[in-house]
């Protein structure tokens, strides 16, 4: 396995990481939260969005320079 590779795997389960993230963010929606814990649950998903949208621009980069 190359280093591409590997950092393309790790850049893959990061990328999961992330995607577990939101998913019990919105989760943590659905629970009764007050004002406060609604706008820091908010706050936090547009953080791991934005987290999320550099990482796929990494991948992305990474994969095209994947020989075929």
């Amino acid at each position: 396995m190359t280093d591409s590779e590997l950092i393309l795997e790790k850049f893959l389960e990061q990328r999961d990481s992330y995607l577990n993230t939101l998913k019990h963010l919105e989760f943590e929606l659905v629970m009764e939260p007050t004002e406060d814990e609604i706008e820091a649950v908010k706050k936090l998903q547009s953080d791991t969005i934005d987290q999320l949208k550099k990482l796929e621009q990494e991948i992305a980069f990474l994969s095209s320079e994947k020989p075929t």
